[in-house]
């Protein structure tokens, strides 16, 4: 379950993410091994976008926001869709700084 409500953030994100004609969202979805990203790639001019927008892995039954991009609090829109906080490890913020949130450490 974790993995769909994973997805299913991902796919709203793709359906905002870049207007730029020359630059594409990308979905990587790894079931095997539980890692889930969303990325741009493309030229935007001379220049070359590439780079990851969103990342989950699925570890030990918890959603662990590996990176987040975007504006949005992905954890918050988690929860909405049903994951309880205990669920879901801020993993771009360290150990310590997890425990004064009310999401999980690890």
């Amino acid at each position: 379950m974790p993995e769909t409500l994973t997805r299913q953030v991902l796919y709203l994100s793709l359906r905002i993410s870049s207007n730029i004609d020359t630059v594409k969202s990308q979905l990587i979805l790894d079931n095997e091994n539980d890692h889930y990203q969303l990325a741009y790639v493309g030229w935007q001019g001379d220049k070359r976008v590439f780079g990851p927008v969103m990342h989950f892995d699925i570890q030990n039954g918890k959603i662990w926001i590996q990176y987040n991009g975007t504006e949005e609090s992905v954890a918050e829109r988690l929860v909405e869709l049903g994951v309880p906080p205990s669920d879901i490890v801020i993993g771009f913020h360290s150990p310590f700084k997890c425990q004064f949130t009310s999401y999980a450490v690890e």
